[in-house]
């Protein structure tokens, strides 16, 4: 392993790393602990109809042993999940005794360490949703050039409550966006019923220019608590008749009653802090109280009457909170035992109820369904990412705004997508995608982490009088604006003191400048703010935020490699997300190797012996290959948290997800043209970007009508080499090399007479031949697939495997292919500069360095210049450096290697200072004129790869509608000539190129037989017919009721006697 270098003027770690997929793990153990017992006791007990006789209670619950474990899981298609079993207790009080008894609920999917869960065979993650936290916003209006503000009290549940300040000076509330309603109606009922005690109430507040609560009471139908009932009634359910008991019921329900109205734990915590009360946060005083509703309204006075306030930022992240994977799974769970208390009640009211025992009252089937439905069908529940370790990671770290109760893409604005101040430090600003979901979607900063509440803290050093201590502090986003915090990047002398007087920082959240001794707390480190993706791009504080989000993105996107290569200029972070990313191995404990090959190793710890299988061509969610390789020796001396194997992406347990590669930074006769990449062909040779890449064919094998569908090697009208790596079953055999259209199963169907031709029934009824009534319905390698065959699963209803109906048995066959780097692959650097392989050079055509060595890749430097990357071209100098000293750099962002630093390196390594050289033609040996610059940069090949996409068709498919080819590789589809493409070609004035478009290559039916036809026979192609679509044209007209029927005009011959011109007489 070649020595570590870290360039950074700041201690390496002042707090390392927390696990990157505890949101994930913590959230999950918390919703089991916590969550479902909340959800039990908001139920319980539940009563019959009457509420006199029965009552059943949710006791204690627990998981039992999950039915099979992750490996097995994965590998037969099936779920890891254990069964919830609950303790019932039924008190009867008619047959006067009490039972209790212990009943399965529902089949809980697990969590993996990895924060995955294994659902049908297929890993896939809950990402976290970002939505607007409950509790009291206060808002601004303009009307008529006047300020006015208004407030938002948003629960967890029920009703919201909106309050507007009109520009007659009163201030009205509308129920759940229902008409309007003076305020002063909604405190009768809540107990301030005469106008005596509301004045009285808001004396000391409401005393500016314009009296807003006189102007409210002279506006306000009612008198008296009676009359508020009535005209609030009238105003939620208008046409209805308003009578004081029905306005007391519906209204009390909607605020008193805890199932209809809850402001959650969050939400009473975000009330008491906006409005400055201290409340216990317990069940009681999570509805909405008198004290709340007049505190409210005298804040919205206040703004009121002080035109230099703003209404609250709904964008800030002290007003949007994280709803992790327990939040999400507790409600939808919350659903489901709603429907299950309704049929447990209904249960109680039909059965015998002296014989009754709590099991009957249960019925699994709702609570399964809505679990079910979650982790298969919820938005948020994804299809995991597996290109490589670090989508994998970041996949788990991803926030949305979007999703069941929040944003969709189409009504998202500017305000919520764009990066906020209190993102720092919770919320990568860099990375996002980059289509429609910009910014909605964003991924959890390198050391944020999740409060109870699900705000979003991250973490400070406390600086006491300009001396920075070791005590880390969490803090929250309204939190942080209380104090003055500098950056991490303010140099420190030896005592940890800061060594400038004056220094950058935020105060109160602003940016400015402030002496040391005001300073409240540091950054623990220079990339706190970025995710982990960022943070792996060395020079990231050089690149364009544009370009870095890019790089960030397409890092994501690397193939991994058949061998992988570590980088020479890391950043210091690639262990850490390689370890949290759960490919790696790691050691559980100290102990000894015992034994080690590539399908396992043997670890002895204190006394017990574990053997730790190892993955060999494992088929990952995007198909890309996973292996591991075991890095340790027989006999060699672990430590826990010890990376035992390598992943597919990983070198020496470190993220390895491209190469590092000589490159020079030239044009070369225009085949670098718009950043197309030239590479040498040293790099396929030696496999530097070849990639294994695994997909599933499957064979159902039914019961038909007419009989089961059979596997067999012997199939009609297929010759003997085709069938050369059947087994007698008709399986094809491990290793065997394919091509399109090799049968991988054999298998035949029996036909119906239906299905016979004329001539086939007539020779049938002539010589009674039953023995073909077969058809061949093998599976073959799709259109433009190759590969080895690497695996072989059989599924059948005899082992007890779950098939779908009227299947017997399912095979299920893996196709490996290696891939070598081609032209017309992506390959993309860390920066964001991507391009396509133009070119492969053989290395003697190569541009070469004085000493012969020829460079492995040329890059376009116009690629550099406007697109502001300049991180690239110091990782080249770097790389350079560190390549030919024999080490490998860490440069930490925002914190790394100076522009000094590298040309001190330069001049180590004996290289010229400005990183450039005089590179030679390798084709006429010529020296160019200009010293370009050259060195090592490292390079990802990206799964955006050209044999997936190239396509070609000469006969296919056609649309039984219009006749016309389809569309897409899928579907053998063609290339649609478009009307562009038509004005094109009339532009050129190609007429009959034009025509055959429209008619014999497209709908053209009759025509297209007969020029394939003439094609085979070598014959000149007739003239065209008419296309489908006239018929279609001529369809449409008759259903307008024109009779049109298209009659050929026969040509007539041409007179060619002059015309003779008489004279007028």
């Amino acid at each position: 392993m070649a020595k570590i270098k870290y360039f950074s003027k700041y201690p390496k770690h002042l707090l390392p790393l927390p696990n990157l997929v505890e949101i994930q793990l913590n959230s999950y153990n918390q919703f089991f602990k916590k969550g479902l017992r909340e959800l039990f006791d908001e139920i319980s007990p539940i009563r019959d109809y009457g509420g006199k006789d029965l009552a059943l209670s949710f006791g204690d619950y627990y998981l039992d042993e999950p039915k099979c474990d992750e490996l097995r899981a994965k590998k037969d298609g099936l779920s890891y999940e254990a069964p919830l079993r609950v303790k019932l207790k039924l008190v009867n009080k008619k047959a006067n005794e009490t039972k209790e008894q212990e009943v399965f609920l529902t089949d809980m999917p697990l969590i993996t360490p990895r924060g995955t869960f294994i659902l049908n065979g297929v890993e896939r993650v809950v990402i976290s949703q970002l939505i607007r936290s409950a509790g009291v916003f206060f808002t601004t209006g303009y009307m008529r050039g006047r300020k006015l503000h208004g407030a938002k009290i948003i629960p967890n549940r029920g009703a919201w409550l909106e309050f507007e300040t009109e520009y007659n000076g009163s201030i009205v509330v509308r129920i759940d966006r229902k008409r309007k309603i003076p305020v002063t109606a909604l405190f009768r009922i809540f107990g301030l019923s005469k106008n005596e005690d509301i004045l009285k109430e808001f004396k000391d507040v409401d005393n500016g220019e314009i009296q807003y609560i006189k102007e409210t009471l002279d506006r306000d139908p009612s008198k008296n608590q009676d009359e508020a009932w009535i005209e609030i009634y009238k105003r939620i359910r208008p046409g209805d008749l308003a009578a004081i008991d029905n306005a007391k019921q519906l209204i009390g329900n909607m605020f008193n009653n805890f199932e209809r109205y809850d402001l959650s734990e969050v939400g009473r915590y975000k009330l008491n802090q906006r409005l400055g009360i201290k409340t216990l946060l317990n069940k009681e005083n999570r509805i909405l109280r008198k004290e709340d509703l007049v505190l409210i309204i005298k804040e919205i006075i206040k703004l009121n009457n002080d035109p230099e306030t703003l209404g609250d930022d709904i964008d800030h992240l002290g007003n949007r909170r994280v709803r992790a994977l327990g939040e999400l799974l507790q409600n939808k769970m919350r659903v489901g035992l709603a429907r299950l208390e309704r049929i447990i009640r209904d249960r109680m009211s039909t059965l015998d109820i002296y014989n009754l025992q709590p099991a009957q009252l249960m019925n699994s089937r709702p609570l399964m369904a809505v679990v079910k439905e979650f982790f298969t069908s919820s938005q948020l529940s994804q299809f995991m990412n597996q290109i490589n370790p670090l989508s994998e990671l970041e996949h788990k770290r991803r926030l949305s705004a979007m999703g069941p109760g929040g944003l969709t893409k189409e009504r998202a604005g500017f305000e919520v997508r764009d990066v906020h101040p209190s993102h720092y430090g919770r919320i990568c600003p860099i990375e996002t995608p980059e289509g429609p979901n910009i910014g909605l979607v964003g991924h959890l900063a390198s050391y944020a982490r999740i409060n109870p509440y699900g705000f979003i803290e991250t973490p400070y050093r406390r600086v006491k009088k300009g001396l920075v201590t070791n005590e880390i502090v969490y803090l929250d986003a309204f939190e942080e604006e209380k104090y003055n915090i500098a950056h991490a990047g303010v140099s420190l002398d030896i005592n940890k003191r800061i060594k400038d007087k004056r220094v950058e920082a935020r105060i109160h959240g602003e940016p400015g400048i402030v002496d040391r001794e005001k300073i409240d707390f540091i950054d623990v480190s220079p990339y706190q703010f970025i995710s982990i993706a960022t943070a792996l791009i060395p020079f990231v504080e050089h690149d364009d935020s544009n370009r870095a989000l890019m790089g960030s993105n397409m890092q994501r996107q690397a193939v991994p490699l058949v061998n992988p290569e570590a980088p020479l200029v890391g950043t210091g972070i690639e262990a850490k997300a390689a370890k949290d990313s759960g490919q790696v191995v790691v050691a559980e404990d100290n102990g000894t190797i015992r034994a080690v090959d590539a399908s396992q190793i043997v670890l002895s710890s204190s006394g017990r012996v574990k053997t730790i299988n190892l993955h060999n061509f494992l088929r990952s969610n995007d198909y890309t290959c996973i292996t591991q390789r075991p890095i340790v020796k027989k006999g060699q001396k672990v430590k826990k948290g010890d990376i035992l194997a390598d992943s597919s992406s990983t070198d020496d347990g470190e993220l390895a997800l491209g190469q590092n590669v000589l490159v020079a930074f030239m044009s070369w006769s225009g085949a670098n043209f718009e950043d197309a990449i030239i590479l040498s062909e040293r790099l396929v040779k030696n496999d530097y970007f070849s990639s294994v890449h695994i997909e599933e064919f499957i064979c159902e094998v039914r019961d038909t009508k007419l009989g089961p569908e059979t596997t067999t090697a012997d199939i009609p009208n297929v010759g003997e080499n085709r069938l050369k790596d059947l087994d007698e079953e008709g399986i094809i055999r491990i290793g065997a090399e394919m091509g399109q259209d090799d049968i991988l199963v054999g298998k035949i169907s029996p036909k119906g007479e239906s299905d016979l031709t004329a001539e086939e029934r007539l020779l049938r009824a002539i010589f009674g031949d039953k023995a073909r009534d077969i058809k061949d319905t093998s599976l073959r390698l799709p259109h433009g697939k190759r590969g080895r065959v690497v695996g072989i699963k059989i599924f059948s209803r005899e082992k007890g495997d779950k098939l779908m109906a009227g299947v017997i048995k399912a095979i299920q066959v893996e196709v490996a292919q290696f891939r070598k780097v081609a032209v017309g692959d992506k390959l993309a650097g860390r920066h964001g500069n991507k391009g396509v392989i133009s070119k492969i050079l053989p290395e003697e055509d190569m541009p070469h360095l004085e000493d012969g060595t020829p460079v492995d890749i040329i890059l376009n430097p116009l690629g550099v210049a406007s697109r502001m990357n300049v991180g690239q071209i110091l990782e080249t100098h770097l790389g350079w450096a560190a390549n030919k000293l024999g080490y490998r750099a860490y440069s930490p962002p925002f914190s790394g290697v100076t522009e000094e630093e590298i040309k001190q390196e330069l001049k180590k390594a004996d290289l010229p200072e400005t990183g450039k050289v005089f590179l030679y033609d390798g084709r006429t040996g010529e020296k160019f004129i200009q010293p370009v610059t050259v060195g090592y940069i490292y390079m990802m090949k990206l799964n955006h790869l050209v044999e997936d996409k190239i396509h070609m068709r000469s006969i296919g498919p056609y649309s039984l509608i219009t006749q016309q080819p389809l569309g897409g590789k899928a579907q053998f589809g063609g290339q649609r000539f478009g009307e562009m493409e038509v004005w094109a070609l009339e532009g050129y004035g190609a007429a009959y190129s034009l025509q055959e478009m429209l008619t014999i290559k497209s709908d053209d039916v009759v025509g297209r037989a007969n020029a394939y036809d003439s094609i085979i026979k070598g014959r000149p192609i007739h003239a065209p017919n008419i296309p489908s679509s006239f018929n279609v044209l001529v369809s449409e007209l008759k259903s307008l009721g024109f009779s049109i029927d298209p009659v050929k005009k026969e040509e007539k011959a041409l007179s060619v006697q002059p015309k003779v011109k008489k004279n007028k007489t």
